[in-house]
């Protein structure tokens, strides 16, 4: 029972949740009586096979450069696969029929017969393992779909297409070299056979009335793909090697280079139509692999498909997730597991994607047997017993029908997929580098050899399929269209892909900062906040929530007066659900909060369901948006990459990353550099996506301090002479108030564009009994405000009087406040900067104007001189507000904090008193 439990990935509730259904139990009932009784009457011949279906995989010839003997090599023999074993003889005869899934003989197979049958299947140019698969019913429906790969031929017809896509990729590369001798192009030579990947999948996808296929593929044989099968013109990829922008003139763009281009069309085979979107991709590969899975799960929620369809039908998912691998990136790179555990977990599966990996053999430099430490580059899928085939890239049929099969096992169990294509690199790492100096061997052999295509081209030559005029045709023709597209790529017009479909009516933001109104009536917000903590009759909730959490909610909604943070967020979010839009949170034990601050996913304390108030609020109102709560695996890098691509796809959804503290965010750091903040400059490509990172110096030593704001302030595009405006690629927000944070959220769903916004976020404040708001903040007419003036100003605080004026920021205002106050300290001003960037010239410029007899501006901040927001702040205040700045703070430091609390309280006195005094 407890391995069932695990294999299932059962989740709390039993009823679902909004982005989880739950999956219906399994209906297999076994192997069928006949089928048992004819193994059990052979049962040494059913061990003997069985042996070839765990351990054939190790004999198969699926290398295509073959240049040194291993130990499991073609030729050799394996104890566990002689027949004799097992007890038998080669005079013995036996009927497979019921035994292997091939076409009925005439007659029993002798032994010698059977074994050669069976080497032909499973050690031939193609291979399965299926030992680690622990489902019999999955182990039983491979074996015979992947058996009877091997029943009859492929239609000559399907043979020509697949010879004319290899013969034009190689067409095409081969004209990239004549023509662009100097460039770059990470050509698809050797791995030609990938196209029949495409091919197969693409009429799969036909066939099963799928509505959307999204890939993530990095650049090996991405422009042979694009431009052959996926509808790209030529020219657009001629006119980004000549030098010019792939965006019109308007699009405010920086490019990137051609081998990270995306495309998006549809695509119509045998008179179906679905979407095909490949996405943009870095160089830091595999990252793109989150972001797909990410897009995929977007699409569903559009479609209220798959994980999304509440209609109690358990129809496999009609949009698809491919992923294409690296052979040496695959295993190398981490990002791969946090995937693959991915797979399956409630809010993030999207019911099964098809991995394909081309397996070169070497990556950049780096020989297969130095580029991990596992038999197969595949292995990790073994993690999630997810099917792998192992297919040799000279045998593009058995490519295509295993991604047949792939497709077929996907629609069926709604997992993972794995197809290992064995092929080579006809040059290094990229055309320009020389690889005989590092492989010389390996070169050696695929030098001497001819390309893929040609042997495939020569097999069907010596079939009657073709004939050399034909394979020269092809070719000929190829070459005389791209011909045409290079003369036509001055004149070719570069398209508009961006601001179409759910993205209309959205736009780029000029170089100014809008002020948008975010408020709300409160008797709505109360009945929002009242639905947040509304349980159903007979939900037993954990004692001690009842009293801090839901009694305590509606005494401050009742009150009106302090509204706290978690009050506010949850106000936020209810009124967008209101509005229509989807809000979507992730992250480690989001549903409760790091801090139990939240609770806005309750778990029944007698039966373990799940309980999310806030979605029972919206469903009894057909128009409103729905909230998932996504708890998410122990990953920082691809749960940002998913929920990346969650952001790109939806920007009626209002997508959110809350790191546990906000330093782990730097485990994701591939993904915030490459895609979150120069997504849009590099592919015009806008996102919302809201990344929420604790923060705050409270004795917790170095890893739970700081979420390094100085870093995402460094990554923004601000300018330090003039300024900002809503343009920046990303937005930094410290909020000091509960009003506040919730302006910020509403603000992103609200505004006619998409920007990233990194909240740096509270811990103490949380609870923090100053840090309320009232009734007042949340108003219509309000919004948020990038500078809060001291609220003590006018009171005890005389304008006139005050000689320095404090600027800073978050939490840091409250210790400054409460020492002011105890000091009786009345000629210090405290202005408090909640938007960084885009940092807010006027309305300082605005606040500093009371103040006309200061002399001294100081800011101060808790963080160490290197880091924090003072390096930032400084050339920009002093530039465009005109006055010197000093800096009051910790120290220089190498790491965030301290690790011991009397220097840190030391240190903590230090800053307040070099402040205030």
């Amino acid at each position: 029972m407890l391995g069932r439990l695990l294999l299932s990935r059962a989740y709390h509730s039993t009823k679902g949740v909004f982005g989880c259904r739950p999956r219906p139990s399994a209906g297999y009932e076994g192997v069928e009586a006949a089928v048992l009784a004819k193994r059990n009457a052979n049962a040494n011949v059913y061990r003997w096979i069985e042996a070839y279906r765990t351990h054939g995989h190790r004999l198969a010839a699926i290398d295509p450069v073959r240049f040194q003997q291993g130990r499991d090599d073609a030729g050799t023999k394996l104890p566990e696969l002689d027949y004799a074993r097992y007890g038998l003889g080669a005079t013995d005869r036996v009927d497979p029929a019921g035994l292997l899934s091939v076409p009925p003989t005439q007659q029993p197979l002798t032994l010698p017969e059977l074994e050669q049958l069976l080497a032909r299947i499973y050690c031939g140019t193609c291979s399965i393992e299926l030992g680690f698969i622990e489902s019999e019913e999955e182990r039983e429906w491979l074996a015979a779909r992947y058996e009877q790969l091997f029943r009859a031929p492929r239609p000559n017809t399907e043979r020509r297409e697949l010879a004319e896509l290899m013969l034009k990729s190689q067409a095409f590369d081969h004209f990239l070299a004549v023509k662009f001798p100097t460039v770059k192009r990470y050509g698809g030579e050797g791995a030609e056979s990938m196209m029949a990947f495409y091919w197969e999948l693409f009429r799969c996808a036909a066939e099963q009335d799928l509505r959307n296929v999204v890939i993530g593929m990095p650049h090996r044989g991405k422009l042979n793909v694009l431009t052959t099968m996926f509808g790209t013109r030529p020219a657009k990829i001629f006119r980004k090697f000549k030098g010019h922008p792939e965006f019109p003139g308007d699009a405010q763009a920086m490019c990137d280079i051609a081998s990270h281009f995306h495309t998006a069309a549809d695509v119509t085979v045998g008179g179906k139509t679905f979407h095909l979107n490949m996405l943009h991709n870095p160089s830091h590969l595999e990252a793109v692999n989150p972001v797909s899975m990410g897009k995929a799960r977007a699409k569903q929620l559009a479609h209220g498909d798959g994980p999304y369809d509440v209609s109690g039908g358990q129809r496999r998912s009609r949009v698809l997730n491919v992923q294409v691998h690296g052979d040496a990136a695959f295993p190398g790179q981490g990002i791969n597991q946090e995937c693959l555990m991915m797979a399956t977990v409630p809010h993030f599966e999207v019911e099964g994607t098809v991995h394909l990996i081309v397996n070169n053999q070497v990556g950049f430099t780096t020989p297969a047997e130095r580029g991990r430490s596992t038999r197969y580059v595949s292995d990790l899928a073994k993690s999630i017993m997810a099917p792998v085939v192992h297919v040799n890239g000279d045998d593009p049929e058995m490519l295509a029908g295993a991604t047949r099969m792939a497709m077929e096992y996907r629609e069926r169990f709604g997992k993972d997929f794995f197809i290992d294509l064995n092929c080579f690199r006809r040059w290094g790492h990229n055309e320009l580098d020389d690889p005989t100096m590092t492989n010389p061997l390996l070169y050696r052999v695929i030098h001497a050899r001819q390309s893929i295509p040609d042997v495939y081209a020569q097999r069907l030559i010596a079939d009657g399929v073709l004939d050399q005029q034909d394979v020269d045709a092809i070719s000929k023709s190829h070459q005389n269209y791209l011909t045409a597209e290079l003369q036509a790529h001055a004149e070719y017009e570069p398209e508009r892909s961006y601001f179409g479909a759910q993205w209309s009516g959205l736009q780029q933001p000029g170089d100014e900062v809008t002020v948008w109104n975010t408020g709300v009536d409160y008797r709505l917000l109360g009945h929002i906040g009242r639905e947040s903590v509304t349980l159903p009759a007979g939900f037993n909730v954990h004692p001690h929530l009842q009293k801090t959490h839901i009694d305590a909610r509606l005494k401050r909604l009742a009150d009106g007066q302090r509204i706290d943070w978690a009050t506010a967020e949850a106000l936020a979010v209810g009124s967008l659900l209101c509005q229509g839009f989807h809000v979507r949170l992730s992250g480690e034990d989001v549903g409760r909060g790091t801090f139990s601050q939240r609770h806005a996913m309750l778990v029944d304390q007698q039966t373990n369901e799940l309980y999310v108030p806030l979605n029972a609020m919206a469903a009894g109102q057909p128009h409103a948006g729905r909230f998932e709560l996504a708890n998410s695996i122990l990953s920082e890098e691809a749960v940002l990459g998913f929920e990346y691509g969650m952001a790109i796809d939806s920007p009626n959804s209002l997508v959110l990353w809350e790191a546990q503290f906000g330093d782990f965010f730097n485990g994701a750091q591939i993904i915030i550099d490459t895609f979150l903040v120069s997504g849009e400059t590099k592919w015009m490509l806008c996102n919302g996506l809201v990344m929420l990172l604790p923060h705050g110096y409270d004795g917790a030593a170095s890893e739970h301090s700081s979420c390094r704001m100085e870093r995402f302030l460094q990554m923004t595009d601000s300018r330090e002479t003039s300024p900002d405006g809503d343009a920046v690629n990303l937005q930094v927000v410290n909020p000091s108030t509960p009003a506040q944070y919730f302006h910020v959220l509403r603000r992103q769903m609200i505004r006619n564009f998409r920007k990233p916004l990194v909240v740096v976020a509270p811990k103490t404040l949380l609870r923090l009994s100053d840090c309320v708001s009232t009734h007042a903040d949340f108003a219509p007419g309000t919004h948020f405000q990038p500078v809060l003036g001291d609220p003590e100003c006018g009171a005890r605080v005389d304008p006139k009087r005050v000689r320095r004026v404090v600027l800073c920021s978050g939490k840091h205002y409250y210790t400054l406040q409460a020492e002011r106050t105890a000091r009786q300290v009345t000629d210090v001003a405290l202005v408090r900067l909640e938007s960084l960037c885009p940092f807010p010239v006027q309305a300082i410029r605005d606040e500093l104007a009371q103040y006309v007899n200061a002399r001294e501006f100081v800011w101060s901040q808790e963080e160490h001189r290197n880091m924090g927001a003072w390096t930032f702040v400084q050339p920009r205040f002093e530039n465009m507000c005109e006055r010197r700045i000093q800096y009051r703070g910790r120290p220089e430091a190498a790491t965030v904090a301290v690790g011991v609390s009397q220097w840190h309280v030391q240190q903590a006195e230090e800053v307040i008193k070099s402040t205030l005094y």
